[in-house]
């Protein structure tokens, strides 16, 4: 009772419709012979998983590699007046001014 795409739309793959359908077939369902297929579909099945899963490893390596460039440029830019004691240094205030917190 397995239905696979790959199973009635292989390449080669001749399907055949069975009628009547026997009784213990489900409504819902096609009772069908299929031959002349190139490759068994449990194949094609386990090849197409397999290359669904190297697209998905592929595309977590390049979105790491993609991540690890922004951060580094994130590292080097330097806002004016940044955190670098050697970048630009805007003029300094001096206040004799005391704060003091208030108290109500």
């Amino acid at each position: 009772m397995h239905r696979s795409w790959w199973m009635e739309n292989g390449p080669g793959c001749t399907v055949t419709s069975v009628t009547p359908a026997p009784d213990w077939a489900p409504e819902d369902h096609r009772y069908i012979t299929v031959s002349g297929c190139l490759l068994e579909y449990q194949y094609i099945e386990v090849a197409h998983s397999s290359l669904q899963i190297f697209l998905a490893l592929a595309g977590f390596i390049y979105a790491c590699y993609v991540v690890k460039c922004i951060t580094e440029e994130e590292d080097s830019f330097d806002f004016i007046g940044g955190f670098d004691s050697y970048g630009y240094q805007g003029p300094q205030k001096t206040s004799h001014l005391q704060l003091q917190p208030m108290y109500m």
